[in-house]
């Protein structure tokens, strides 16, 4: 039966609309993540390898990925929001779920217009945070994408910004102190409102005539990972998984990555809680007392 002009447009246009919304939503990062709030503030583009956040003054945005890690290797490539960022935190970070969850961040602390981010991360154990390190980056953020890297693993969780350790958690269960070993955890990232803290102490607030605030992510990785399938089970203890090729479990810093953290502490940490004796007046973290690169 022929169709009437009228029908063959129709056809037309919602051939259209599907194949629009199949390249809308096929690719690596639809592959890989779920939205978990803001969806309308959310984008993605060329043909699924890059996806954006963004923040106004009505809602933030985020993703959640749809694997759980035990222990992880994860490389994402982020580009922060330019300009006058000032009160915006761009988040990057696994987490678990429950009270007493394990939690390691990355979180991108917004500044006015030439004023730098500052680089806040934290690790939880069993649901106690409080291990933050603040940095400077030695480059412009919003200018272009740089790798940031999570690496958690049986001896360590690194911190890793372009391939240089910024930060070395060890594990030292074997004194006592708590550390992430057997709660799966998700990948997540959101941009939010935080100008109640993020911006000197919240003196700054954020400047909605900017908005939107927008962050862009690309050449997400998490190919070095043990999945979480069930229970005990992830994909680097199934019987088909091959361990010559999961060195990264064991990795620690060698000589030369060494010297880049002693670098990056040295000449762009800018607060440390294993220093701060106003805050800890009868005595620091136990993890403090090793050494000080917590």
């Amino acid at each position: 039966m022929a169709l009437s002009p009228s029908n063959a447009s129709m056809g037309l246009q919602i051939s259209l609309l599907l194949s629009f919304f199949m390249a809308a939503f096929a690719g690596p990062f639809l592959d890989s993540f779920d939205y978990n709030w803001g969806q309308s503030n959310s984008q993605i583009l060329n043909n699924g390898d890059l996806l954006t956040l963004s923040l106004n003054n009505e809602s933030g945005s985020g993703f959640v990925s749809k694997n759980q890690y035990v222990y992880a290797k994860i490389d994402m490539n982020i580009k922060l929001v330019a300009g006058n960022s000032a009160g915006t935190v761009t988040a990057y970070y696994l987490s678990s779920q429950g009270q007493y969850h394990d939690e390691i961040d990355f979180e991108f602390l917004g500044n006015l217009s030439g004023d730098p981010y500052i680089l806040h991360t934290n690790v939880y154990c069993h649901g106690q945070g409080n291990r933050e390190q603040q940095f400077y980056l030695w480059f412009d953020p919003a200018a272009d994408f740089h790798t940031y890297t999570i690496l958690w693993n049986t001896q360590a969780i690194f911190f890793y910004v372009d391939g240089i350790p910024i930060r070395e958690f060890k594990n030292l269960e074997s004194s006592g102190i708590p550390f992430p070993s057997y709660q799966p955890m998700k990948l997540y990232s959101s941009i939010w409102n935080a100008d109640n803290w993020a911006t000197r102490g919240g003196l700054v607030k954020i400047d909605w005539t900017q908005a939107p605030f927008t962050a862009s992510y690309t050449n997400f990785n998490d190919n070095n990972a043990c999945v979480s399938y069930y229970e005990t089970m992830t994909s680097c203890n199934t019987p088909n998984s091959n361990l010559n090729n999961n060195g990264w479990l064991w990795q620690t810093l060698d000589y030369s990555d060494q010297g880049k953290l002693k670098w990056v502490q040295d000449d762009y940490m800018i607060y440390n809680y294993c220093t701060d004796s106003k805050r800890f007046p009868q005595g620091f973290p136990p993890e403090c007392y090793v050494n000080n690169k917590y």
